[in-house]
């Protein structure tokens, strides 16, 4: 399956319809059973990685941020911190490859998407699923286009089709400056990411989330 590829009703600017495995229970057995074992084997990684962020510098070990889930109906994302606490009101949403507000802690963190481990805690909860849609700050998704607005009956998830595509995020944003980091993800990145998992959405299937799981694995290898 192309998971880039619209389709008719995206390209005619129609409302599109998403698959039934997106709502299906098969889908949330799936998200429990993989998240869960994952939560057990990397029980000594996570406990590492919060001990070392805690010593490294000062703050909390777990980031939490509210953030958009399926409905829009907000939740509380969870991340091992990988950034200083105390941040500037005015900091972009945004992040940037050089960052300065990564730790070194963080970098390494990051650069593995060991930071984005306490998310399954999200998964097992039912916030998040393990295939969908990353989930982003409520102010942002408002400017979605509505061909675009069936992302919001989707929960985010760890990882997708965009999020594959995106993965070097950071790196593509490291050429804009600070003051317009956050119009351009909002007018020229989310669009794009939106039009992907949307497309992805349509014609998802178990085996296509175990494909995009694969695939994200691959990726983290790289």
């Amino acid at each position: 399956m192309d998971d880039s590829a619209p389709s008719p009703a995206t390209e005619l600017g129609l409302r599109p319809e998403i698959s039934a495995w997106n709502q299906s229970q098969g889908k949330r057995v799936l998200d429990v059973l993989v998240s869960g074992s994952v939560v057990l084997c990397c029980l000594p990684l996570m406990a590492v990685a919060a001990l070392i962020v805690a010593l490294t510098s000062a703050g909390p070990v777990l980031f939490r941020q509210v953030r958009s889930g399926q409905g829009g109906r907000p939740f509380e994302l969870l991340k091992f911190r990988s950034m200083t606490h105390r941040q500037n009101a005015a900091s972009p949403g945004v992040t940037r490859s050089g960052d300065t507000r990564i730790t070194p802690v963080g970098r390494f963190l990051r650069r593995f998407k060991l930071d984005e481990l306490p998310q399954l805690m999200n998964v097992l909860r039912g916030d998040m699923s393990l295939v969908g849609p990353r989930p982003d700050l409520p102010e942002f998704l408002q400017a979605l286009v509505p061909e675009h607005r069936a992302l919001l009956e989707l929960k985010p998830g760890l990882t997708g089709a965009a999020t594959l595509q995106f993965r070097h995020e950071e790196e593509l944003l490291s050429a804009v400056s600070e003051k317009d980091l956050e119009e351009h993800y909002v007018t020229k990145v989310l669009p794009q990411k939106a039009r992907l998992d949307v497309a992805y959405a349509e014609r998802a299937t178990w085996v296509s989330d175990l494909g995009i799981i694969w695939r994200t694995v691959l990726a983290l290898l790289q």
